[in-house]
C-alpha cells in the first residue's frame, strides 16, 4: 500500500467516525478538498481518495458543489462494525438488532442445510454438536465451536447470498465485541438444553426443530449480550464518577 493510500485511509476513517458521531448532519456539506487537505496536512489527491472511500460506504454523496452527508440508513453494511465501535460501549439496540437479524439468517441456513445434507454431512454436523456439548462450561471456547458449526451449516446449505451477508455481519460483530471487551455469559443449563435439542434435530433430520433451536440460541445470546453491555456501561459510569471525585 502506498503512503498516499495509507493517508487517504486514515482521513476516511476519521471523517467516517465524525459522521457516525453526528458531527455532520444529514445534507450538510463537508469542508472543501482544500480545507481538508490543510486540516490533515495531506495532498488534495489523498483527500479526494478518502472522499471516494466514504462515498463507496454510502456515507456521503459527491456533487458538483461538494460532498454532502447522507443519512446513515443509506449507507452500506460495511459501516456496521465502525458504528458499533464509535463509542466506548456499543449501542445496545444496534447490537440487539444485529443478533436478531443474524439469528434469523442462521435459522434459515439450518433449515436449508438439514434438508440438503448428505449422510456424511449429517455425521459431521452431529460430531460438531457433540463437541459443543463438551464445551458447555467454557462460553468463550464454545463460541468458536458455534461459529465453526454455523459456517459448516452455511456450506451445506450452499446459499451464497446468505453466506456473504452472514460473513460480513459476523466478521464485524465478533471483532468489535472482542475489541470492546464485551463478554456475555449464558447459563450452562440453558446451553445443555440447546445442545440436546440440536442433537435430537440432527438425529431425526428435523429441519424445523434445528431452525427453532438455532433461533433459541440467538435469543438467549441476545439476553446475555444485553446484560454484558449493561455491566460494561455501569463500569464506565463508575470510572467516570471516580474520575470526577478525584479531581
Amino acid at each position: 500500500m502506498s503512503a498516499n493510500s495509507t493517508i487517504s485511509h486514515e482521513i476516511a476513517s476519521l471523517l467516517r467516525d465524525e459522521i457516525l458521531r453526528s458531527q455532520y448532519r444529514r445534507g450538510e456539506r463537508l469542508p472543501s478538498e482544500r480545507d481538508l487537505a490543510a486540516r490533515f496536512n495531506a495532498s488534495r489527491g489523498a483527500v479526494r481518495e478518502a472522499l471516494s472511500q466514504l462515498e463507496q460506504l454510502g456515507l456521503i454523496r459527491i456533487l458538483p458543489g461538494g460532498a454532502r452527508v447522507q443519512a446513515i440508513d443509506a449507507a452500506s453494511i460495511a459501516i456496521l462494525g465502525p458504528l458499533m465501535a464509535v463509542n466506548d460501549v456499543p449501542d445496545p439496540l444496534l447490537v440487539d438488532q444485529f443478533l436478531q437479524t443474524f439469528g434469523a439468517l442462521a435459522a434459515l441456513t439450518a433449515r436449508s442445510a438439514i434438508n440438503k445434507a448428505s449422510n456424511e454431512e449429517m455425521r459431521n454436523l452431529q460430531g460438531m454438536v457433540e463437541r459443543l456439548g463438551k464445551l458447555a462450561g467454557d462460553f468463550g471456547a464454545m463460541q468458536t465451536q458455534w461459529r465453526e458449526f454455523l459456517e459448516y451449516l452455511a456450506t451445506v446449505a450452499d446459499n451464497l447470498v446468505v453466506r456473504l451477508i452472514g460473513n460480513d455481519l459476523k466478521a464485524q460483530f465478533v471483532e468489535q465485541m472482542m475489541n470492546l471487551g464485551i463478554h456475555p455469559v449464558m447459563k450452562p443449563a440453558t446451553i445443555k438444553q440447546l445442545v440436546n435439542s440440536l442433537k435430537l434435530a440432527l438425529a431425526s433430520k428435523d429441519a424445523e426443530l434445528a431452525a427453532t433451536t438455532i433461533q433459541m440460541h440467538f435469543d438467549e445470546l441476545r439476553t446475555a449480550v444485553s446484560e454484558a453491555i449493561s455491566l460494561k456501561q455501569a463500569s464506565y459510569q463508575k470510572q467516570a464518577v471516580s474520575g470526577l471525585a478525584g479531581q
